[in-house]
């Protein structure tokens, strides 16, 4: 059974307590709401050795951390610390996406961002910072403030005054969706730089419609060019299923397809 616990005390601990792997333990059983037996029993040890390991009396094995890593669905980055933290290597890497042994991963971005021309297409790292981009992506960038494409951020972007959001004419169900989504982000994996986003562009103007028509399929981006043409667009996101690389796995592909058929003659 998962016992409820609380956000403010999860948040407490975070902000507050030295980073042990006992302390980041506790942290992520309280953020997925796992009682001490939750976890123990969960992850196949007595919850003596839990509350050991969490109050320091106990440093978990490299096995151990992975375990218990593994049932509270722990990031890859954070399981890094975590391992770091209880005296061992990080299970990890992490390269610049130019590394030589990130040749591959760079191919691959390539084929899907061509394949989706003429079709917008970018890619995003894990605070949404923008890494590329096809020449689709051209639609959505026009009339965009230079300064939001100085250090360009998916978010800002979207939804600052000017950027695109003057420009969506459904602003209100996509803000609310674009939230939503950074708001289920930060509950899986607080970095900080997450919540530290989610305040910014929570705080730009317009109203935010927590309670979208529900009868479509998705929600779209509906959006107006700059030239007046009156696009539908809808979103998928895709990323690397396998990747053991923190860079890699890290990375979301999201493509914005036409919803109807005129869309798909404006951006041929």
């Amino acid at each position: 059974m998962r016992t409820r616990g609380s956000h403010t005390d999860v948040m407490a601990i975070q902000d507050t307590a030295p980073r042990t792997v006992g302390v980041m333990v506790r942290r992520w059983r309280m953020r997925r709401r796992l009682s001490q037996l939750d976890l123990a029993l969960e992850a196949e040890v007595s919850a003596r050795h839990i509350s050991f390991v969490e109050t320091g009396r106990a440093t978990p094995s490299r096995a151990m951390v992975l375990r218990l890593a593994g049932v509270l669905d722990v990031p890859r980055r954070e399981q890094n610390h975590m391992l770091v933290a209880a005296g061992h290597a990080p299970a990890y890497s992490e390269r610049p996406l130019d590394a030589p042994d990130m040749a591959a991963v760079q191919a691959g971005l390539a084929r899907v961002l061509a394949a989706y021309e003429p079709y917008p297409c970018i890619v995003v790292n894990r605070v949404w910072d923008l890494v590329s981009a096809n020449a689709g992506t051209s639609v959505l960038l026009a009339g965009v403030a230079p300064h939001l494409l100085d250090r360009p951020n998916a978010l800002r972007i979207a939804l600052h005054p000017e950027g695109l959001a003057p420009r969506i004419r459904n602003l209100g169900q996509w803000r609310g969706h674009l939230i939503e989504r950074l708001r289920r982000e930060v509950a899986a994996d607080d970095t900080g730089e997450l919540t530290a986003l989610l305040d910014e562009v929570g705080g730009y103007p317009g109203a935010e419609d927590r309670f979208p028509d529900l009868g479509g399929v998705a929600v779209p981006l509906e959006l107006t060019t700059p030239d007046g043409a009156e696009l539908r667009l809808l979103s998928m996101v895709t990323t690397f299923g396998t990747a053991l690389d923190l860079t890699a796995a890290e990375l979301s592909i999201e493509a914005f397809l036409p919803a109807d058929a005129a869309t798909a003659a404006v951006l041929r």
